[in-house]
């Protein structure tokens, strides 16, 4: 998983769980937080595509959610990337004349 704040790659174990209490050690923010998990989505009710979530109201701290399984993001980077800028090159020729 990566840290949501930092973008820190953190090596977790498949059976391991990210506990209330870790933190990331580059930045030292929470982990078990919404954002750094699989079923946070800004656009889903509450924020999150579990249905049985409670609402949590700062999704940048720590929590007690049952649902919080770590999102998977390796290898991406916060400025977007080689698809960021071919989107870009692609909408910018559009308007080309």
């Amino acid at each position: 998983m990566n840290c949501w704040k930092c973008r820190t790659e953190i090596e977790i174990a498949a059976s391991a769980k990210v506990l209330k209490t870790d933190s990331c050690p580059k930045c030292d923010y929470d982990l078990h937080v919404c954002l750094n998990c699989r079923f946070y989505d800004p656009s889903a009710h509450n924020q999150c595509r579990e249905t049985q979530a409670e609402w949590v109201r700062d999704k940048e701290k720590a929590n007690y959610c049952d649902y919080f399984e770590p999102r998977r993001l390796s290898g991406l980077s916060r400025k977007g990337g080689k698809a960021a800028t071919d989107a870009k090159a692609a909408f910018d020729n559009l308007f080309k004349k």
